[in-house]
């Protein structure tokens, strides 16, 4: 048996036995063997009412509804009528609460007992991490469109490169790796920007270091204001990634 301090003004008791556990909610001057008579007489009502076999068969919810109606029947009979079988039984509870008295439990304890009386082992829980974004701006927007077009301009050119080096000497290889390997690193850097990483400062500076030395190596087939185009984008979208942050945590009302 077990009685649970709600708050200032009511009691919880609990008491289980076999398969059937009972709970009642009492104002705080109810005393204890009351509450633990009410709960025994529900307890012998329940199991009259339904066999072991039908108890343990039970897979849905409120699958005992229709006892409620013998709940109320012996809440009005507690509050409100007094006899000599009720006063023999709240005798013989007053008797084994005085050797085995219920454990009583903060709601502090409950939080712990919850899980241990059921063979969990005692866990702190602590609050999920908050990986929301802030918003993006519009000069987000514009480096995620600029890094898509050199993602896309760097695609285009190494796959027309590698269909034409399947004809031509191995030395293209190292040109088609230049192109295809910064496509990847904007792309990257789009997903950083919209999404968090961890480790994301180490990652921004892995996929700009790609960027610039993939266009360096393009010397030969890149201008000097195509290889400053496509740098000049990869430091402005690793300076938005950079600067989103991730949103504080709004205060939850106490809900």
């Amino acid at each position: 048996m077990f009685t649970v301090q709600e708050h200032l003004n009511h009691v919880q008791s609990f008491s289980s036995s076999r398969d059937v556990a009972c709970m009642a909610i009492c104002s705080r001057q109810c005393p204890a063997a009351v509450a633990f008579c009410f709960l025994e007489t529900l307890w012998w009502e329940f199991t009259a009412s339904y066999g072991t076999t039908c108890i343990g068969l039970a897979s849905r919810p409120y699958a005992f509804l229709e006892f409620d109606s013998v709940i109320q029947k012996v809440k009005w009979h507690f509050n409100y009528v007094s006899s000599t079988q009720m006063e023999s039984s709240l005798e013989k509870i007053q008797e084994e609460l005085k050797f085995q008295p219920p454990v009583v439990l903060t709601l502090e304890d409950t939080d712990v007992a919850n899980g241990v009386m059921n063979g969990h082992p005692q866990m702190h829980l602590e609050p999920a991490p908050n990986f929301r974004m802030e918003p993006v701006t519009a000069l987000g927007i514009l480096s995620l469109i600029l890094n898509i077009m050199c993602a896309a301009l760097n695609l285009i050119r190494g796959i027309h490169l590698a269909e034409h080096s399947l004809q031509v000497a191995h030395e293209e290889i190292g040109n088609i790796l230049a192109f295809l390997i910064p496509f990847v690193a904007c792309i990257f850097q789009c997903y950083l920007y919209l999404f968090y990483s961890p480790a994301r400062t180490m990652k921004v500076v892995l996929m700009l270091l790609f960027i610039c030395l993939g266009n360096m190596y393009l010397h030969g087939l890149r201008n000097l204001w195509q290889i400053l185009f496509h740098i000049g984008v990869a430091f402005l979208s690793s300076y938005q990634i950079l600067t989103r942050q991730l949103q504080e945590k709004q205060s939850d009302c106490g809900v």
